[in-house]
This record gives C-alpha cells, structure tokens and sequence, in this order.
C-alpha cells in the first residue's frame, strides 16, 4: 500500500472524478464500473498508467505506486472470480455508531488526561536551553510519546483512556502495546548492549593519540587502525546519542564572500587552483601562520606541503616573523630525503614580503622549481594550505605549551601523526605517507 496521502486540494479534484465513490486522505474507492474498464483495456494491451489518464486522472497526484498496486489487485480479483471479483463488498460506512453519548463526568475526565499528557509533553522542552520564543517546536520521537503515555496512565490511574490518550498524541494504539510487549523489551536491551560496544570502540578511536576527531576521522581510524568497519551513520548515530562531541572548527562563511578584486601579481598565478596533479612532488604549497600560546605568547610557523598527497615535506618555527622562516624552510625542503622533485614542479603562495623577497626567490630558483602565487586579497587560490592550518590549530593543545621549545616539540609530534598516522577521506581513505607510495605504485 503507498504511503502517499492525499491533501484536501488533491482530494477535491480527484471527487469530481465520475470514476471515483470516495476518497480519503489515505485512500480512493473506485466504482466498478471502472474496474471493469480497467481490465477490459488492460487485456488489450495498453498501459496501467495510459487506462489512468484516458479516464481522467491525474497520475502525479495518484502516484504510480498506487496504480500498480490497484492494477495487480483488480487482475487477480478477475482472474479468481471474474466480474463478481471487481464488485466492492464493503458496506457503505464502516465503523460502529457510539451507542450512548459521554456523560458529563467522563468528559471531565478525558479533558483532565489530555491536559495531563500535554503537561509531560511539554515538561522536557522546558529544560531545553535552546528552545526560545518564537522557535520552531520541538517534535517528540515517537517511542518517547510512548513513555510519556504510560507515565501519564500510572501517574493519574488512566488505565481505561489508551486509546483516547493514543489519539491525543497522534500515536497508534497497537504499537504502544506492542513497544511495551516482552519481546520489544527484549529486543531494545539487545540493541542497547550493541550500541554499549559501538561506544566503547568509537571512543577508544576517539581518543586515538589524544587527537581530536570527527565521524568521518573515526570511520576511517578504526578501518585502519582497529580492523573494525562501522557505518558511517552508525557512527554518527552512537556520537549523537552518547554526547561524543568533537569541537572541530565550523566552515568559515566569510570565505564565501571573499573574491580577488585585483588582478595585480608579482609572480604569475601558474597553478589555477590544480592542486592535486596526482604526481608527488610536483605542486608544493606554502604558507606562513601564528600560533597563540601559553600567557598570551606567540609564535610564527612556515610549511612546505605537497599539493597532491597533502604531506607535510618541511616545517620551521620562530618566535619572530623574519625572513629565515621562509628561506630555513626551503632548506629543510632540500634535506627531506622523502621528497623527490617532479619534473616542472613548483612551488605556490600568497604575496607576502616573504615569497617577493629576492632571497627566497633566488632559493627557489637554485633548487630547479618554478614560482607561483596566488592573486592579491584570494584565499582560495592557496586553499589546502589554510585548510591544514585550520585543522592544526584545532588539533593541537597549543594553551598547555609554556615555552617555545614545548611547542617546537608538540609541532613536530603532530607532524608526524599527520603524515602518517591521520587518514584523510579525500585521500581515498589513506593517510598522506600510503597516499604518496600509492601514487607512486600506480604512477
């Protein structure tokens, strides 16, 4: 049976149908001359949905699976019993007719219980923090109306109004007794002794090197790490019912707004934004940026990252912003005996004093690589470079450094769980390091 239901416009149309007897929200009752039509132009060979529209309806409204339901019914109710098979025998009003009307008391009463019912409904929403006035109001899961029904029966003795207060809360009378049924009992400590494991894995991963991670993060660590494959809505599903929060930065939504205005460049922008050219070593992006630490201190970090499999190939701290930042890191490019430099490789940045200084740009020449940077004001032009330092910023526990020295050293240890312990989605799933031997594999 479909699950579509009609709306009182759909309703008033399909009525003035001469085909049709009645129709509900939920159903149509056709006459039987038209089922007779139906399976008269159905042996000739036509369409279920043509026989449809030729008598006037609209399919989009009745919807296919309807039709095909109908269609199936009809044929085998012919083929069964023949033209008798098509007649209707339902009476023409179902249901039986109250025998007497409420007394005044027993209207008292179901009001009293309504307003009871409506009181627990509310009583959670109060305690909700964000809930304001004029919010959007809150709608309960259905097994929670459930509970609430039975609190409210047990509470005020309503055990003769199930389902009166079944219908004040819009429920089925049939799966609240059966939600409260030995087997449904049974069936849901049986999920809630699964989902017990699922937390105790999912956190084990949560806590996975003391970083922090999202859904999508756990999914792919337990994969790599733990040989345990969960859903990714599974995952999602336990987080949210056990509060497993993972305070990773929202997306930015100034950098929709931001756009170059400016075409001025001081080297030519060769890389377009193709980041990922699928041969290590061939696009490097760099970038500097400032980490605030311990008492309000602060220091300035340069990376050299490959475009293509996102591993870091060289990092450098200060605790002042001078050029060595920009020109020690390309030495430390130059000592990474990891790199292999592709053939036209190049390295890509902002305008900043650093890049447009004639030191770092002879440096750049003499190690064979061509220059590239972004347009003036565009920081998408260098997109994976920030996005990294985003993710830095929220996985490293910058505060708890007192010194530059401890944070040299928590820099370098995230690092490496980076590069070769952190799986990235984009990266089918693989951490930079197997990406980069994975390119080179297939290459």
């Amino acid at each position: 049976m479909s699950k579509k239901t009609f709306t009182e416009k759909e309703i008033i149309i399909l009525s003035k149908n001469p085909y049709v007897k009645s129709v509900s929200s939920k159903g149509i009752t056709y006459s039987h001359e038209f089922k007779q039509h139906f399976v008269s132009e159905f042996s000739k060979g036509k369409f279920s949905r043509q026989i449809f529209e030729e008598a006037g309806f609209d399919v989009e409204i009745i919807g296919m699976q309807r039709i095909k339901s109908a269609s199936e019914r009809w044929r085998a109710a012919y083929k069964a019993e023949g033209v008798f098979g098509l007649k209707d025998t339902r009476k023409d009003s179902s249901g039986r007719p109250r025998l007497k009307e409420l007394t005044i008391e027993e209207k008292y009463a179901r009001l009293e219980a309504q307003m009871n019912l409506v009181k627990a409904e509310n009583e959670p929403l109060k305690k909700d923090s964000y809930v304001r006035k004029g919010a959007e109001k809150v709608k309960l899961p259905v097994s929670q109306k459930y509970i609430l029904i039975r609190e409210v029966i047990e509470k005020y003795n309503l055990r003769h109004m199930v389902k009166f207060l079944c219908e004040a809360a819009d429920v089925s009378r049939s799966g609240y007794y059966n939600y409260f049924s030995a087997k449904s009992e049974e069936k849901r400590k049986y999920q809630e002794a699964k989902d017990e494991e699922a937390k105790a894995m999912i956190l084990k991963d949560f806590h996975f090197k003391s970083r922090k991670k999202g859904a999508r993060q756990i999914k792919m660590t337990l994969a790599g790490q733990f040989q345990c494959v969960f859903n990714l809505k599974k995952i999602r599903r336990i987080m949210k019912k056990y509060n497993i929060v993972c305070p990773i930065r929202k997306a930015n939504p100034y950098r929709r707004m931001m756009k170059a205005t400016q075409e001025h460049r001081v080297a030519p922008n060769l890389l377009n934004r193709q980041f990922k050219q699928e041969t290590p070593g061939k696009v490097l992006l760099t970038d500097i940026t400032y980490l605030n630490y311990h008492g309000g201190q602060r220091a300035y970090l340069s990376v050299i990252k490959d475009g293509s499999t996102g591993e870091v190939l060289a990092h450098y701290m200060l605790s002042r912003i001078t050029m060595e930042l920009a020109t020690n890191t390309l030495t430390r490019l130059k000592k990474n005996r990891n790199f292999k430099q592709a053939k036209d490789a190049l390295i890509h940045s902002d305008q900043g004093t650093h890049y447009t200084h004639p030191d770092f740009q002879k440096l750049v020449r003499n190690l064979g690589l061509r220059q590239s940077m972004s347009r003036r004001g565009n920081c998408w032009d260098n997109a994976p470079i920030e996005s990294f330092f985003g993710h830095l910023k929220d996985e490293v526990d910058i505060n708890t450094c007192k010194t530059i020295e401890e944070l040299q050293r928590e820099i370098d240890k995230y690092m490496r769980y980076y590069n070769q312990t952190r799986y990235q989605w984009n990266l089918k799933k693989m951490t930079p390091v197997q990406y980069r031997n994975h390119l080179l594999q297939v290459a």
